[in-house]
């Protein structure tokens, strides 16, 4: 696979826990500075928050509610002058089950 120099590699990484997102952006840069590709981030995009109230009786007191929050974690790297070899080491890569990955040729 063939790739013009002037085209980037854009990965988005997306996960519910920060620790996971972290350690998989340490892998992917570990494998592109291997290849002698250049890279640019991890980039922290803003964390997103979703809130769930919930009544904890459903027939009595409406007053008395539970509140639940769930983080999601995103990061961007962007891969400048990549070759055939930085795509099948990204490929061959293992990364954990509870990570979001989204990949674009720009």
């Amino acid at each position: 696979m063939a790739i013009d120099n002037n085209q980037k590699i854009r990965i988005k990484l997306q996960s519910y826990d920060s620790s996971l997102i972290t350690d998989s952006c340490n892998k992917i840069i570990e494998t592109i500075h291997q290849t002698q590709a250049i890279s640019v981030g991890p980039i922290p995009l803003p964390t997103k928050r979703k809130r769930y109230c919930v009544l904890r009786s459903p027939h009595v007191d409406k007053d008395s509610r539970e509140h639940f929050e769930v983080r999601y974690y995103k990061r961007v790297i962007d891969i400048h002058q990549s070759t055939s070899q930085t795509i099948d080491a990204l490929i061959q890569l293992n990364l954990p089950s509870g990570v979001d990955i989204e990949v674009k040729l720009t």
